[in-house]
């Protein structure tokens, strides 16, 4: 008889759910996607519904569910900060305990009041810490029947980052930083100073950062006041950080303003207002030192475990530019890192340690001829041809059906290479924060039009933020300076030399934008300032329809790559079903649309009436 686990995160950010079958992923799903609330902390319940339909499965035939971690381990941790640093704190105290007395530290209780919805059934609940949940699900999934593992996060319960070793279906941990100290929570920090938003904004830090002037004294003189006055950091990537500078403890901030005002002579920036020179240096000084403690990081790990290979999970993990570069050092002979690296991961991790750990099960061989155990993360729910066509008929939206897959493929390439903007929904929905492909924006990496345009006019965001490519696998080194494959997106990598121009006299001198729209490369649309690009590598075995479309546009136009962006609004979840599609190709200055094998053109759709301004829909990330 089939073992089946629900994994479940809920209660801080990214809720999701995934569900296992003796140990293979049936399914994963963020609940932000099904509720189209972006980041839902709630209890997962559209997507632990979706799962366990998709398993055809009940609450009754579970073996166990299990949550991402130990909520008794969370209350000891924030009774003891609350303790060790009154009396600052009182207000954060008074704000976060009732919540606590109520609701949280009766976890059980409330997971079986909500899993009690979905049927009759008392599986077992299970609790695996939060960081063996992330280490669980970077390890288990892997290729590697052996490797190194580093977590880094925010904070779990206690642990901010841990290096343990991974063989068959044992994990060890063999060294642990706790909190205050946290590369997550210190890269945060950063996040708000620079006016974004914490738990949403880091990746446009990442972003920003290739606009600092590498090497400059400002540059310099930053990082020197963060290992100076914010950071002991230690040889073995173990830091100590200097709390007079942090109010995330006990407070209701993530740093003390004035102080850092003071250090840095720079203010907090308002968010949504422009962008200073002094702000962008600010996120490459962050970014390198957060590069340098990774590697420090990285390189105990190697120490410790003996392993050639590294596993990462955690939110740090998805700083491609950190991974990116720490591949290329070779401290290890190969690197994978989670695809939902972040706390919605933690649901897979989570089912992974209960059937792995909790029930002693080995580990499967590895499918032939698959790169890992995640199916390239196309692990969401799937949608048919008929559901494309209710949503049109609901419409009165004209739609063009195509029997042959190949004439598709041949009509959105050459949409592609005249310009066009194209919705491209396909297959099973992406785990993860990352568009792969199956719920993405598609362009022509050649326009040089094509970053501001989708910027702009489809994602209405903020326009100094780049774009991906998709590059078919078997072409990742002619484009790139990239030797392996990168199917989720997660390492950062130099556009390859001969497709680069050479940059103007005074370039670095100009201003953001004036630097932004010069041509640096034969690729502009998706070649970084700093001439990088974060690749997704695109298979045949785990994509062949979006495979086939690159390869379609290769062989009519000459080039292996498209500009892949996630197919939702700035401030909304990526789309899940047809109709959210359908809805974001009307809302926005997207040309076509294509669902399964539905093309869509915007000039043939009728008015899309709406009452009110769809913006209030979503708040700014």
């Amino acid at each position: 008889m089939a073992e089946y686990i629900l994994g479940l995160s809920a209660y801080y950010h990214d809720s999701a759910a995934a569900l296992l079958r003796d140990g293979v992923v049936v399914a994963a799903a963020h609940e932000e996607r099904f509720t189209r609330k972006k980041h839902d902390a709630a209890f997962p319940r559209k997507a632990a519904a979706y799962v366990l339909e998709e398993g055809g499965v009940g609450l009754s035939d579970l073996a166990a569910v299990a949550f991402y971690d130990k909520p008794y381990l969370k209350f000891e941790r924030l009774m003891e900060t609350y303790h060790g640093f009154a009396p600052r704190g009182v207000v954060s105290f008074l704000s976060a305990m009732p919540v606590w007395i109520k609701e949280k530290l009766f976890m059980k209780k409330m997971l079986r009041e909500e899993l009690a919805k979905f049927g009759r059934g008392k599986p077992r609940i299970l609790f695996p810490e939060h960081h063996l949940s992330h280490a669980a699900s970077a390890f288990y999934p892997s290729p590697f029947d052996e490797a190194a593992i580093l977590t880094i996060d925010g904070v779990g319960e206690w642990s901010t980052t841990t290096i343990g070793v991974g063989r068959g279906k044992d994990i060890t941990f063999l060294r642990e930083l706790d909190f205050p100290h946290s590369l997550g929570l210190l890269y945060s920090a950063f996040t708000y100073y620079c006016g974004f938003k914490v738990n949403s904004g880091e990746y446009k830090l990442m972003g920003l950062a290739p606009y600092g002037i590498a090497g400059s004294e400002r540059v310099e003189t930053y990082k020197q006041k963060i290992l100076d006055e914010l950071v002991d950091l230690r040889p073995d990537g173990s830091m100590l950080l200097n709390m007079a500078y942090f109010d995330y403890a006990t407070g209701l901030t993530m740093c003390r303003d004035g102080k850092w005002e003071r250090l840095f002579g720079l203010p907090k920036r308002a968010a949504e207002s422009d962008l200073s020179q002094e702000h962008m240096d600010m996120a490459l000084a962050i970014q390198e030192v957060t590069e340098d403690v990774v590697m420090l990081l990285a390189k105990t790990a190697r120490e410790l475990s003996g392993c050639k290979n590294l596993v990462m999970a955690g939110g740090v993990a998805l700083n491609c530019v950190a991974n990116g570069k720490l591949l290329r050092a070779g401290v290890f002979d190969d690197v994978w890192i989670q695809p939902a690296a972040g706390d919605a991961g933690g649901a897979l991790g989570a089912a992974l340690a209960a059937h792995h750990v909790w029930a002693g099960h080995e580990r499967a061989p590895l499918p032939e001829g698959a790169m890992d155990r995640m199916a390239g993360s196309y692990l969401g729910p799937e949608f048919t041809r008929r559901d494309a066509l209710r949503v049109a008929s609901r419409n009165d939206a004209p739609c063009e059906v195509y029997d042959e897959f190949d004439a598709l493929c041949a009509k959105v390439a050459d949409l592609l290479a005249d310009g066009k903007v194209v919705g491209w929904f396909q297959g099973r929905m992406e785990y993860g924060p990352r568009a792969l492909g199956g719920r993405s924006i598609l362009g022509d990496p050649r326009n040089p039009e094509m970053q501001k345009k989708l910027n702009l006019k489809i994602k209405y965001r903020e326009g100094f933020r780049p774009f991906a490519p998709s590059v078919l696998a078997e072409a990742v080194s002619d484009c790139f300076e990239q030797d392996r494959p990168s199917p989720y997106m997660l390492l950062v990598a130099p556009v390859a030399e001969k497709l680069r121009f050479e940059l103007p006299e005074g370039y670095w001198q100009k201003p953001m934008f004036d630097r932004l729209y010069v041509e640096r490369s034969k690729l502009p649309a998706i070649t970084h300032v700093d001439f990088s690009a974060r690749i997704q590598t695109v298979h045949a075995a785990t994509n062949p329809r979006y495979h086939k479309l690159i390869s379609t546009f290769n062989a009519r136009h000459g080039c292996p790559v498209v500009v892949n962006t996630s197919f939702n609004v700035r401030g909304e979840p990526i789309v899940c079903s047809p109709w959210d599609a359908y809805r974001c190709f009307m809302r926005t200055e997207m040309d076509y649309l294509v669902v399964g094998d539905c093309l869509f053109d915007k000039e043939k759709q009728p008015e899309f009436a709406e009452s009110g301004d769809w913006r209030d829909e979503y708040e700014l990330d």
